[in-house]
């Protein structure tokens, strides 16, 4: 095998880690943000359940106030009727006293729905931030995770950036600009294997004479269906 051949297979082994690697760095991102989502998303749920504890709490206050309104309004009709002397006015009083009595036990028939609502909710807030503590200490080790692997990652880069930098000086320039056009435009595989007159990077079968000088080993010889540069796989 050509020394070149030999020496552009390294290159494009590291080339290949590097771009897995950026590509796994470009997932990071979306990684820590679903981790983030997962957490706002159930901080909101305990959040929404928290807001209908406070509504319930509004309406129980301006139910009591209701309530005790009416309350104030029957002291006051039961006040009037020991002063009136019409026994018309003193019936109507007593309507009015028996309506706002019905009030009173529909809102007080209210306020126990309300106070059982809350007691669910209580118990299901409790649950709630329960599960969230334990969702939390999850995502936390995810993230330390995620932020640990995005480090060994950019290490790894650092260290197969600077070993491919070294490889691509010892090529020549023409033929490193051919191997760095090959590997863009054919997803990573500018070299490929020849087996059994086969271009494995294409997967076409080439001409008798083309294969002849790729087992000599003596030349550049690339594949005339796809341009990729072979080798003889032994």
């Amino acid at each position: 095998m050509l020394p070149e051949i030999e020496q552009l297979l390294v290159l494009q082994d590291r080339d290949q880690k590097i771009r897995t690697l950026r590509q796994e760095l470009k997932t990071a991102p979306l990684q820590r943000k679903e981790l983030d989502e997962k957490a706002a998303s159930g901080a909101a749920r305990i959040e929404r359940v928290k807001q209908k504890t406070r509504e319930i709490e509004l309406e129980k206050k301006k139910l009591e106030i209701e309530a005790q309104t009416k309350r104030d309004s029957i002291a006051r009709f039961k006040t009037q009727q020991f002063q009136t002397r019409k026994n018309e006015e003193f019936q109507a009083l007593g309507n009015e006293i028996k309506r706002f009595e019905s009030d009173i036990e529909k809102i007080e028939d209210r306020e126990l729905e309300l106070m059982e609502e809350a007691e669910k909710i209580k118990a299901e807030t409790a649950q709630l931030e329960k599960d969230f503590a334990q969702e939390k200490q999850q995502i936390g080790k995810q993230t330390g995770d995620l932020e640990s692997k995005v480090k060994e990652i950019e290490s790894q880069l650092q260290q197969l950036e600077t070993e491919r930098g070294g490889l691509a000086e010892k090529i020549d320039e023409d033929l490193r600009d051919q191997y760095a056009r090959l590997f863009t435009h054919k997803n990573g595989l500018a070299i490929a294997p020849l087996e059994h007159e086969v271009c494995m990077g294409c997967h076409m079968k080439i001409t008798t004479q083309t294969a002849v000088r790729v087992r000599g080993g003596k030349e550049i010889v690339t594949c005339e269906q796809c341009g990729r540069i072979l080798y003889y796989a032994e």
